[in-house]
């Protein structure tokens, strides 16, 4: 069971909290810096496509949103060993895969080397780091929201997500520090530092993990002979918590679908209105810093007023945003793209900070790294992967950017119909009860209806 806050216990918590940020950090580092090379230098190097340079821009986001496709496969291997064998077993799983793939993609030949090799060994590649991140999310969460004390989980699980948005700024930066280092080189050579720089990185991941224990709730359930962990933690997901499933799934549209249309189709855009990738690239970091940082105002709010009234406001944010945000960028004013990126990336920031909190508190322990994956990854391959994808063919079909906006809003529109009509109904104040080897709603209560 998480530990009261006691000296011996806010210090553990502490080194709790920070384990997961870095790790997190280190490992979205590698799988964000796909997303972003995509967009400035992957669809030159490996899918020429000629006259039309938005062509070969789709099939690298092509890529991208075939690593989204194999994040519930591997969310789903990885919870499954997260749920039977423990958080930290599958954490350093995923963290040994994604470093070997990033550093990889460093070593791939050109298109104009090795032909169609180049693309399809890629593609390959970005499967793998889609299969890591997939359990990576639920692990990171986990290892926060089953050691901390109730009436904090939400504002000291966000610091995970905080683990993500550092991630991205620390991908944005190296690619920026290669552009700079390399200068015309860039294309040829440059781009390859920043995922050659990740065997760094997953050396101290690797130190970093090592050096975690199990989490209580998972060792408190492990203790109990009537808990033991279910033969297929899948199988019981789906028969005790087929809605939390789904309302996860719909609460990720939102967010999801928003994060990588800001993150990654936003520098496509930019290029197309003649927006310097510099000014792009230190608008998404900004645009990151401060999503970072609000995501842990926005988990402490909830921790007061509930999960699902900040969820709502960051949902309602998004669609109201979405049309702005594209307008400002069609003005080239430097001040103006970074307004943009800031106010779009608060809006993600009250969703994706309450989201560990929030998703953690639908699940059972036995079950909970599978529930939380299969939710949350199979929304991400459907929302994150898809939509940089769409909104570029929708931008090479019309030359608008209105029908990416409206892509945008209908993401939002599908999160808010779940809060509205589907929401789980906290007690007290809006918090959900303990994360303590229990479901919330009661021990004894198999097929809880939390969110109906």
């Amino acid at each position: 069971m998480p530990r009261k806050c006691t000296t011996e216990g806010a210090s553990r918590t502490r080194r709790v909290v920070i384990a997961s940020v870095a790790g997190n950090m280190m490992e979205w580092y590698d799988f964000f810096l796909y997303t972003t090379a995509a967009a400035l230098v992957l669809g030159t190097v490996f899918f020429p496509s000629g006259e039309n340079p938005l062509l070969g821009t789709i099939a690298a986001l092509a890529g991208h949103a075939v690593g989204f496709a194999a994040r519930p496969i591997g969310g789903l291997i990885f919870g499954h060993i997260g749920d039977r064998k423990g958080r930290k077993a599958a954490l350093m799983g995923t963290l040994s895969l994604m470093g070997a793939t990033t550093f990889c993609m460093g070593l791939l030949p050109a298109y104009s080397t090795a032909g169609l090799l180049s693309p399809i060994l890629l593609v390959l590649l970005r499967v793998l780091q889609g299969a890591a991140a997939g359990g990576e999310w639920g692990g990171g969460v986990l290892i926060i929201t089953e050691n901390v004390p109730a009436e904090r989980r939400g504002f000291l699980a966000s610091f995970s997500s905080c683990g993500m948005g550092l991630g991205f700024v620390l991908s944005a930066l190296a690619l920026w520090l290669a552009e700079q280092v390399s200068g015309d080189g860039f294309l040829a050579w440059g781009w390859r530092l920043p995922f050659l720089a990740s065997a760094v990185i997953f050396v101290v991941g690797l130190y970093i993990r090592r050096n975690l224990g199990e989490t209580d709730s998972f060792e408190a359930d492990a203790a109990q002979p009537a808990e033991a962990p279910a033969h297929s933690p899948l199988r019981e997901v789906l028969r005790r918590h087929p809605r939390q499933v789904l309302f996860a799934m719909a609460l990720r549209f939102a967010d999801s679908g928003a994060s990588y249309i800001f993150m990654s189709f936003s520098l496509v855009y930019g290029a197309y209105v003649g927006i310097s990738s510099s000014v792009l690239l230190w608008a998404g970091i900004v645009g990151m810093l401060v999503d970072s940082a609000m995501m842990v105002v926005f988990g402490r709010l909830s921790d007061k007023v509930g999960r699902r009234p900040v969820y709502l406001g960051g949902a309602i944010g998004m669609l109201l945003w979405a049309a702005p945000f594209f307008l400002l960028m069609d003005t080239g004013r430097p001040a103006a793209v970074w307004v943009a990126f800031i106010v779009g990336h608060i809006a993600i920031a009250a969703m994706i900070g309450v989201q560990p909190s929030y998703f953690s508190e639908l699940f059972s322990t036995s079950t909970r790294y599978s529930g939380m994956a299969l939710g949350h990854e199979l929304s991400s391959a459907i929302a994150g992967g898809l939509s940089p994808v769409v909104a570029t063919a929708l931008l090479a079909a019309t030359g608008h950017f209105l029908p990416v906006a409206l892509l945008t809003m209908g993401m939002a529109v599908v999160t808010l119909a779940a809060l509205v009509f589907f929401a789980h109904v906290p007690k007290g104040r809006g918090r959900a009860e303990p994360v303590d080897g229990r479901d919330p709603e009661s021990a004894e209560d198999e097929d809880r209806t939390p969110v109906a």
